[in-house]
């Protein structure tokens, strides 16, 4: 999980232990204190400025200081007093035209007429075009709101300044999972570095018999229920999956798309063995080189303790309110339960005649975020929704993983009170892409797609 680090400034000219006429501190350190607490024990990692900031070098010297560090994801603006808007105006925008995000925290009561300087210093921020959010209270529920902006501000920090890499073009006609390099340079500060599937298939070649044996010894044999046949098909799926690894690292990528078929799955292997692989390590990647999906694995793998699962929009039971999502041979093994993942051939031919290990699983039930970036015209929107995965009963399950005829790929059966003729309009690919977690995830991509101005829509 992602854990976010964020630069806390307290503001206000009534400081240094000035009291009001009644002879109470205008500063609450109490307050000030406790809400850094609260923070640290959601994951939230706290900067401090050494001083209260009231005036335009004040500000200047603790944003500059911010800027040296470019960990830090963020500031949180904490209100101790009311502040002239004007004196931190300039030091902030300049932070936030840096790609950080700015959240102001106003805590309840009169003292100090807390409020009343955020409000003006929040609409002194909207005059400028700035973007930033402001929250008002002490409870746990507005700590919970700083810590899904904070988690949304490490998200867009983390993302910048990251490569993709491509291998293979678009996979099955998939346009719906094409990218605009200036576009996601633009809009998310990732470069897309496009190779041919050829770089894996020498590399393949280059490696050691060896390595094929500590994959089985040292990550099969503990996260599968069985161990797959001692045959070519099974060296080729486990070398694919090696020289993948060894590619993304000498090039440096931080995720990766890959065309599968046509292509690499059609003369050496099916990539799915290597997809759960990857996916149960928390690399973000995606078939198809569906780049959307790859996004949004970066984004919910970021924020759930779990690997991140993604597979087609199978099925849609309109009166039970259920969805079936069967993955096409790829799923990280360590979702499964309560019975372990297993092994079975790809199974297809027209999705790849050179055969590959794929993944036998049912996930593990629990409250699951789901998500789908896409594009409307050309602009960028996320659609968003929860559920819950639950396991049917064994009859129920066998006669439900055959419906498709691939009860040996995995499948994740979801409960979800959804309007399904308006999901399956918006809905923006084939791929239901999800994360076991709940408010704490989905609050924060909303964050998120606020910073980006990318348009959420929820079914």
């Amino acid at each position: 999980m992602i854990r976010p680090k964020m630069g806390f400034i307290v503001f206000g000219v009534h400081k240094n232990g000035l009291q009001d006429p009644m002879g109470v501190p205008f500063i609450n350190e109490r307050i000030i204190a406790d809400s850094k607490k609260a923070l640290q024990a959601k994951g939230v990692d706290i900067v401090e400025n050494d001083i209260v900031v009231a005036y335009k070098h004040e500000a200047r010297e603790a944003f500059r200081k911010l800027k040296q560090d470019d960990s830090i994801d963020g500031v949180i603006l904490f209100s101790g007093t009311w502040v002239w808007a004007s004196e931190l105006l300039a030091a902030v925008r300049d932070y936030e035209r840096c790609g950080k995000g700015v959240i102001i925290w106003t805590y309840a009561g009169s003292q100090g007429w807390r409020l009343v300087g955020t409000l003006a210093l929040g609409a002194s921020f909207k005059e400028i075009g700035m973007k930033y959010r402001s929250v008002y209270g002490d409870d746990e529920a507005t700590v919970d709101k700083v810590v899904a902006f904070s988690r949304a501000c490490a998200l867009r920090n983390h993302l910048n300044m990251m490569t993709i890499g491509a291998f293979g073009g678009r996979g099955m006609g998939l346009t719906c999972g094409c990218a605009d390099p200036s576009q996601w340079m633009r809009i998310f500060g990732v470069d897309i570095d496009s190779r041919d599937c050829n770089d894996i298939i020498v590399q393949c070649g280059k490696i050691a018999p060896e390595r094929v044996q500590e994959v089985k010894e040292t990550l099969i044999r503990p996260l599968f229920d069985n161990m797959p046949p001692d045959d070519d098909v099974t060296d080729r799926s486990i070398r694919l999956y090696l020289a993948l690894k060894d590619v993304i690292e000498r090039e440096h990528f931080d995720m990766y798309v890959i065309q599968s078929f046509p292509g690499v799955a059609d003369y050496y292997a099916a990539s799915c063995f290597a997809q759960s692989m990857m996916l149960e390590q928390g690399v973000p990647c995606a078939t198809l080189c569906d780049f959307n999906n790859a996004m949004i694995i970066y984004l919910l793998g970021n924020l759930s303790r779990d690997p991140v699962y993604y597979g087609d929009f199978q099925c849609i039971d309109k009166i039970k309110k259920e969805v079936k999502v069967i993955g096409d041979g790829a799923c990280a093994p360590s979702l499964s339960a309560p019975r372990k993942a297993r092994f079975a051939h790809h199974g297809l031919p027209t999705e790849g005649s050179a055969g590959g290990l794929s993944v036998e699983a049912v996930l593990k039930p629990g409250r699951v975020v789901m998500a789908r970036l896409g594009r409307d015209n050309g602009e960028f929107e996320m659609i968003l929704h929860r559920g819950e995965v639950y396991t049917p009963d064994d009859e129920s399950l066998e006669k439900m993983r055959k419906e498709s005829g691939m009860w040996f790929w995995p499948h994740a059966f979801i409960k979800m009170d959804v309007d399904y003729d308006f999901g399956v309009q918006v809905w923006d690919g084939e791929y239901i892409t999800l994360a076991y977690g709940g408010d704490e995830i989905y609050n924060a991509l909303k964050e998120f797609c606020y910073l980006l101005d990318i348009k959420v829509i929820e079914p």
